[in-house]
């Protein structure tokens, strides 16, 4: 079964979300950005989740970090929850 890891930033606004995206790109530390931005509790850990499974994350966050490119920053991606920014730090298809 295929497993990834991966880290997110997340925000209530899209605007919001593109703002993070352009610092991260220009230079910014993912982690760092999630510590001071990110809404969800794993930004205290840089917006480290762990290593998951296909299913264990809402639909739209699955589609992004098993199908898209490792190593970059991908987004914003809407959830019920907010808009995210993900990071696929690894995958094992």
């Amino acid at each position: 079964m295929s497993t990834a890891t991966a880290r997110h930033i997340l925000v209530k606004t899209q605007d919001e979300c593109e703002n993070i995206k352009k610092e991260i790109e220009e230079g910014a530390e993912f982690g760092d950005m999630a510590q001071k931005h990110s809404l969800c509790p794993s930004g205290k850990s840089g917006g480290d989740l762990g290593t998951f499974s296909p299913g264990q994350m809402v639909r739209e966050f699955d589609q992004v970090v098993f199908s898209d490119e490792v190593g970059k920053v991908h987004g914003p991606v809407r959830t019920q929850f907010g808009f995210h920014l993900i990071e696929i730090t690894s995958r094992n298809d």
